[in-house]
């Protein structure tokens, strides 16, 4: 991935990562399997991982849902994994709930499935903060 990308150094290392995961095991295992090696992968390449990140999701005030991400590497990048046929929309809508409802701005969908895919999203805090505004907007007209 290009420097030039909102954490493109950082995902390109994960995206190895998940490559050389997916050589090593191939196709077939659960998900907790890939899971687990991709985390004692991306360990041993030195980066920080939190497993089962908890992730909050805000309405006006109150906590509303409670979701877990798969992964968040180096406190930047949500990680979604997958081992499914192909990675469909409800997994990349999955993904962009994450980061609407989180401070982090980029996430991957990674697909340990019968062909090794993966997706990068963002999801910027200057679109965070319009969503925002809008919504400020909206209420004080009421």
């Amino acid at each position: 991935m290009s420097n030039s990308l909102i954490h493109g150094e950082l995902t390109g290392k994960i995206i190895k990562a998940f490559y050389d995961v997916y050589n090593q095991l191939g196709y077939g295992f659960l998900e907790n399997v890939y899971e687990n090696a991709l985390v004692h992968e991306l360990r041993k390449r030195g980066h920080s991982v939190t497993q089962q990140a908890p992730i909050s999701v805000r309405y006006d005030t109150i906590i509303v849902g409670e979701y877990f991400a798969d992964m968040l590497v180096d406190g930047t990048v949500i990680i979604e994994l997958k081992r499914a046929d192909r990675i469909n929309k409800a997994h990349v809508a999955q993904l962009l709930n994450y980061l609407k409802a989180t401070d982090m701005e980029v996430g991957l969908v990674l697909n340990f499935g019968p062909k090794p895919e993966f997706r990068r999203k963002v999801f910027t805090q200057a679109k965070k903060n319009q969503r925002r505004s809008a919504k400020s907007a909206l209420s004080a007209l009421s």
